[in-house]
């Protein structure tokens, strides 16, 4: 009964702290924008640019910086917060959105594999707070196409015992993930390549890798390659909808400080070390300027991965290389 009364009132307590995110001129929603606390922390709204936030749930955040594609920051206080925000396009951004322009002529499809791995030790265990890019190089002056990306993600077995059968049945999650697409910046992600908001959705029955089809976005890769970006936003429910829960977990230290710790998320995205070369890189996207890092040693990274030389993420695609006329 306890348990029943403490569900009705958190519920209770969400229902008026729901808040929309919309465009302020089609007053359409803005999905999945980003809502930093300025403490390192922060949280996404949903598909319908919904989010649920008051003093109670945060009662240390005094504003909040929000963030989306095509549209200006938002800076507010959380001091009589209204119900519904209003975010402005970025129409030089937008004037700038590269548009793939269909090639009607023959082809050849060409696949790099990805890497897979289900060995836990040998992954890296996804936070909202990270965002993970990969580097592909173009690898011909023929124009090329993305077809289909392939993000491989580790299975966890429900038994540890059984972790090495294949028919083990596995730990169930139902996760989304945001995709972004930019170009090379001087050996680092720049600006996005599409400003279509891109996710999918992963449960432990999608197997060992995702995959994604991306064709109808027209990303064609630009001469000096281009970065595939990951992010976790969260779990879902059944029917795929984000849900409202806290992305940090919060532990007294012995000093009696409350320190936030970001929450893991399943599934555990596997690194390898059969890629030439170290191509991946991460950003904290709440802290530390959201600068992006090569994935490396010696860049100021505490992360076992490195230690055991897994340097790269093994995300795999198809593209098309299209013949000269």
């Amino acid at each position: 009964m306890h348990k029943f009364l403490f569900i009705l009132l958190f519920i209770g307590q969400l229902s008026f702290a729901q808040i929309t995110i919309k465009d302020s001129i089609s007053t359409y929603p803005v999905s999945y924008a980003t809502i930093s606390f300025g403490n390192g922390n922060g949280i996404f709204a949903d598909d319908e640019g919904q989010f649920f936030f008051t003093e109670k749930l945060y009662p240390d955040i005094d504003s909040l910086f929000i963030s989306a594609l095509g549209f200006k920051d938002l800076n507010i206080s959380t001091n009589n917060l209204p119900s519904q925000l209003l975010m402005h396009p970025e129409a030089s951004e937008l004037d700038e959105v590269l548009v793939g322009v269909t090639i009607d002529r023959k082809f050849k499809e060409e696949k790099l594999k990805p890497y897979l791995d289900d060995d836990y030790y040998n992954c890296w265990l996804p936070t909202i707070e990270s965002e993970i890019a990969v580097y592909f190089p173009k690898t011909t002056d023929q124009d090329q196409k993305l077809k289909t990306v392939f993000f491989p993600i580790a299975l966890e077995s429900k038994d540890w015992e059984k972790r090495n059968r294949k028919n083990s049945e596995k730990k169930k999650f139902s996760t989304l993930f945001k995709v972004k697409f930019y170009d090379n910046n001087n050996g680092v992600p720049g600006k996005v390549l599409t400003y279509e908001t891109i996710v999918f959705r992963a449960t432990e029955k999608t197997g060992d890798a995702f995959e994604l089809n991306v064709e109808d976005y027209d990303i064609y890769i630009p001469e000096n390659g281009f970065f595939v970006s990951l992010q976790v936003l969260g779990y879902t429910n059944k029917e795929g909808k984000l849900l409202p829960n806290k992305k940090y977990k919060e532990i007294k230290s012995k000093s009696g400080d409350i320190v936030k710790i970001p929450t893991n998320f399943r599934p555990l995205l596997p690194f390898t070390d059969e890629v030439e070369g170290k191509n991946t890189y991460i950003k904290r996207v709440f802290i530390n300027g959201n600068n992006w890092v090569k994935f490396d040693k010696g860049n100021g990274l505490q992360s076992s991965l490195l230690k055991r030389d897994l340097f790269n993420y093994g995300i795999g695609l198809t593209y098309k290389t299209y013949k000269d006329e």
